[in-house]
């Protein structure tokens, strides 16, 4: 008996309905990313230079690797172009518009990303993206996100070393996120915060949660798992290190903790992770990754596709809404508000210029700022405050005045943030030290139009407003601030605060100060 043997390049095989649509998608992410090109750079170049993001490199693979899975499902079913996809596909162009005239580079970034995910039941239809929907939702992780979380969990960090110390019987004191020891003064910084761990646990969680289990409540749970015991972990592996310098001293602690930690500790805890959680995979490595009949079955899909449209219609339309926007950003990216020719330092009752030095220099970053000052005022009792203002024509790249690394504490300084401090009206209030015994109390405002704030998002919000109705409109930064040093600071008066408390009240509204400093006068 003669058997035919089966083409297993078959299976793969593209019918006319999937060239056209793989075709049209193809055509959609070009013009797409050629639309948001900047921001697939400034990605690219995070993946590559930026630890935090270096997991992100694999996510392409992944995504190839989970559509290779789900294809033998999935090929029979029949793309067509999806008139609800094109909304979904306006709705990211939209976003990743408010992003780009916002200033905020994560929102520019998910909407670049999330045009190429609406892209799919735009081309493909709601069949298709249901058999591909978690490749399509893990795009996300494609976006580099973690930077604002940074700050709490250095926090929680802290709290747990200190009291993980204290059980150890080591005599410790916490002020914000530096730890006090016999051996030396620790600093849960930015690096050691546990946010790369946490980030990159949250992608291999979200595709093993996926992969190994079937049902939700195993995902949702597993999932917990790898937010909670990575932020534990970080704090236990703060303590080894704190514990360590107590024996070894802090220079071998130091080392310690890169080589054992960085390289061996958290590679241990995915394996503790994977490990308790393999007796409770419910899916079987045969089982496909999804229900190809059941989706081609689906009544729910059905009613949902009685929306189709022609192929040219979903090319037509998804070229206005990229040329709406590409017209949109850049009438609004090219406004500049007039400036004046120079700007004169305010007049504060009852205090006066001086000229005394810094203890610790302190030059907040105020890039791209078209006029800027900063200068120090002192008042009979002796009592200093010093000024930065910053004056911008308009927002953009190179010129934030919320950028990262921007404002009260200067990136690549011995001045490192210690944690917020006491609320001010309309003020971002943060504790900064330098060198373990400089202390320095800054207050920033930001203001444009009408608009005086110590909330980044909320400047963003009123730039954006103006952006979107081709206002030119300033943008100011002032930063008030106090030095002193931690031995002479008393936590019951506080006088950093009230110094400052003192000269905002002699200095009057200060939103109106800013504005006229920003008109000469």
């Amino acid at each position: 008996m003669m058997r035919v043997r089966r083409d297993p390049s078959s299976d793969f095989a593209l019918s006319p309905a999937w060239r056209g649509g793989l075709i049209r998608l193809g055509m959609v992410w070009v013009a797409s990313i050629a639309l948001a090109m900047q921001d697939w750079l400034a990605m690219g170049h995070q993946w590559w230079t930026i630890s935090t993001y270096a997991h992100v490199m694999l996510v392409p693979f992944i995504l190839g690797w989970q559509v290779w899975h789900r294809w033998p499902q999935a090929r029979f079913l029949e793309p067509l172009c999806w008139l609800p996809g094109l909304a979904l596909y306006g709705v990211a162009v939209l976003g990743w518009v408010l992003g780009t005239l916002a200033g905020v580079a994560e929102v520019a970034q998910a909407g670049a990303v999330a045009m190429l995910m609406a892209a799919v039941p735009l081309v493909l239809g709601a069949r298709i993206s249901a058999a591909f929907l978690f490749p399509i939702a893990y795009m996300v992780f494609l976006i580099p996100f973690g930077d604002e979380i940074i700050p709490p969990l250095q926090t929680i960090t802290a709290r747990l070393t200190i009291l993980l110390v204290q059980i150890s019987h080591i005599p410790a004191r916490i002020d914000g996120v530096f730890i006090d020891t016999p051996a030396g003064l620790f600093e849960v910084a930015e690096a050691c915060s546990g946010v790369k761990f946490l980030v990159a646990m949250l992608a291999f969680g979200a595709l093993a949660a996926n992969v190994c289990f079937r049902t939700w409540r195993r995902r949702l749970i597993f999932m917990a798992v790898c937010v909670i015991v990575p932020v534990l972990a970080n704090g236990v592996r703060a303590w080894g290190t704190v514990y360590v310098a107590q024996i070894k001293g802090a220079d071998y602690a130091g080392g310690f903790d890169h080589i054992v930690y960085g390289w061996f500790f958290f590679a241990a805890v995915i394996a503790a992770i994977i490990a308790i959680s393999w007796p409770f995979y419910d899916r079987a490595i045969a089982d496909p990754m999804i229900d190809g009949p059941a989706i081609a079955a689906s009544k729910r899909l059905t009613r949902w596709e009685a929306l189709p449209m022609r192929g040219r219609s979903a090319m037509v339309g998804a070229g206005a809404l990229l040329l709406g926007a590409l017209g949109w950003t850049n009438a609004a990216l090219s406004l500049s508000a007039p400036m004046p020719p120079h700007i004169e330092p305010p007049v504060i009752a009852g205090w006066h210029r001086v000229g005394t030095p810094l203890m610790i220099d302190w030059t907040p970053r105020l890039s791209g700022a078209d006029h800027h000052i900063q200068l120090r005022y002192a008042d009979d009792a002796g009592r200093i405050v010093d000024m930065v203002y910053a004056l911008y024509a308009s927002q953009g790249p190179g010129k934030k005045a919320t950028g990262y690394g921007e404002g009260a504490l200067p990136v690549g300084t011995p001045w490192q943030w210690q944690g917020a401090g006491p609320p001010a009206l309309a003020a971002k209030s943060e504790r900064l030290l330098a060198k373990g015994h400089i202390a320095r109390l800054a207050q920033t405002t930001w203001r444009t139009g009408d608009t005086t704030t110590g909330s980044s998002i909320a400047l963003r919000l009123a730039k954006l407003e103006d952006r979107l109705l081709l206002r030119r409109r300033p943008t100011m930064t002032m930063i008030l601030s106090v030095e002193e040093e931690t031995s002479a600071i008393d936590p019951r008066r506080d006088p950093a605060a009230r110094t400052l408390a003192d000269f905002r009240r002699a200095m009057g509204p200060i939103g109106t100060v800013m504005d006229q400093i920003a008109q000469g006068s």
